[in-house]
C-alpha cells in the first residue's frame, strides 16, 4: 500500500498580482494543519510576474511555492487554471488542498476534485485534523471539514475517508491571517507552462472588476443591529451610531431577512466573519450562527431587552434595555465626552 501523503497545499488566488486575503488566511491555517501532519505546506501560485507574491507566501508558513508564470495566465480563466491545478494534484497527490470560497475558488475547486476523484467540501468555516472511527474502521489524520448546513441551522462535520486527497473551500474571514514572526526560507519551484489547445476555448474579451464598497472584515469598529430594532426606521439609529464612531454598519440574518439591512452587511455563519476592535450588538439575541461570525471581536458591547439573551454570554459589556431608547443616550454621552 502506497504511503499516504502528508502535504498541505493552498491555491493562492490573485488579481492583477494582488493576493486575495483568504489565501493568506488559508496559509496560516494550512501551516497549523501541516504541523499536525508533520508535513510541508506548499503554495500554488498561477499568473504572470508573480514571483514576488510567491515569496510572500513564505511569511505565512509556506515551505515551498509552486509557480506557474506566463503572460497568458495573467488573469484567471477556467480552462488553463483548472487543467494546470488538476495535473499538479494528480501527479503529486497532496493530502489536503485548500481554496478560498470565492468566485474563483468555487469555479476551480470542483473541477480539480472531479478530475482527480478527490473529496471536496464547500464553504467550510473550520478545519481540523483528527483520528476518526467510521463504520467500524479506524482512519488516522482525517481532515474534518466543518460547515453550516440547512440554512445555517446545524453545524455539519464532513469527512472523506475513502479519498487520498481531501479538498475544501473556506469562507473569507473565518480563519485568522497571521504572518510568522520570521519568514521561512522557502523554496521557489518554477513549473513551465505547457499550453494546450483547450486553454483557448474561452478567451477574455473585456474585463471589468469593481471592489466591494463594504469592507466589514477590515473595519475596526462595527455597529450591528438585529430584528430587535423593530423597524427599518429604528434601524437608522445603527447608521447614526456607526457614523458617530467612524464604524461600519452590520446586521444579523434576521435583520437582513426583515429588510433592515442589505445582505452584503450580514454577519454570521451565512454572512461575513469579523474580528473588529469593537463590536456593538444592538437588538441581537445572539443565536449560535451569529455568534460564530463575531465572537472573536476584541471588545463586544451588547444591548438587548432579554437578560437571558445568548449574546450576553460572549459580550464584555452588557446593557439590558431597549436599544431604540439606549442608543440615543449612548450617542449623547459620547458627544459629551468629545467636548
Amino acid at each position: 500500500m502506497a504511503k499516504k501523503s502528508n502535504e498541505v497545499w493552498v491555491f493562492v488566488e490573485q488579481h492583477d498580482g494582488k493576493p486575495a486575503d483568504v489565501s493568506f488566511e488559508l496559509l496560516t491555517k494550512g501551516n497549523k494543519l501541516a504541523g499536525q501532519l508533520k508535513g510541508p505546506l506548499k503554495a500554488v501560485v498561477i499568473g504572470h510576474d508573480i514571483k514576488g507574491l510567491a515569496r510572500e507566501t513564505f511569511k505565512y508558513g509556506a515551505h515551498e511555492a509552486l509557480v506557474i508564470d506566463d503572460r497568458s495566465l495573467e488573469h484567471y480563466r477556467t480552462m488553463p487554471y483548472s487543467r494546470i491545478m488538476s495535473e499538479l494534484v494528480a501527479e503529486h497527490r497532496p493530502r489536503i488542498v485548500l481554496f478560498g470560497a470565492t468566485i474563483v475558488g468555487r469555479d476551480l475547486a470542483p473541477r480539480v476534485a472531479s478530475y482527480t476523484v478527490s473529496g471536496l467540501t464547500a464553504d467550510c468555516t473550520e478545519l481540523q485534523i483528527s483520528d476518526v472511527r467510521y463504520l467500524k474502521q479506524d482512519y488516522s489524520d482525517l481532515l474534518l471539514q466543518i460547515r453550516p448546513a440547512f440554512g445555517g441551522n446545524i453545524i455539519a462535520t464532513i469527512i472523506t475517508p475513502d479519498n487520498p486527497v481531501q479538498m475544501a473551500t473556506v469562507r473569507e474571514g473565518v480563519m485568522e491571517k497571521a504572518p510568522l514572526k520570521t519568514a521561512r526560507q522557502g523554496k521557489l519551484t518554477e513549473i513551465p507552462y505547457q499550453p494546450d489547445g483547450v486553454d483557448e476555448i474561452i478567451r477574455i474579451i473585456e474585463r471589468h472588476r469593481e471592489d466591494s464598497k463594504v469592507n466589514l472584515k477590515g473595519a475596526p469598529i462595527i455597529v450591528a443591529g438585529g430584528y430587535g430594532m423593530g423597524s427599518k426606521e429604528s434601524f437608522q439609529l445603527i447608521h447614526d451610531l456607526a457614523d458617530l464612531l467612524g464604524g461600519e454598519v452590520a446586521g444579523s440574518r434576521a435583520a437582513v431577512d426583515a429588510g433592515f439591512v442589505p445582505p452584503v452587511r450580514q454577519v454570521g455563519q451565512t454572512g461575513v466573519t469579523v474580528r473588529p476592535k469593537l463590536y456593538i450588538a444592538c437588538g441581537i439575541s445572539g443565536a449560535i450562527q451569529h455568534r460564530a461570525g463575531m465572537q472573536d471581536s476584541q471588545k463586544i458591547i451588547a444591548i438587548n431587552t432579554d437578560p437571558e439573551a445568548p449574546i450576553f454570554g460572549v459580550c464584555h459589556y452588557g446593557i439590558v434595555g431597549d436599544a431604540v431608547k439606549i442608543i440615543p443616550t449612548f450617542m449623547e454621552a459620547y458627544r459629551h465626552k468629545l467636548k
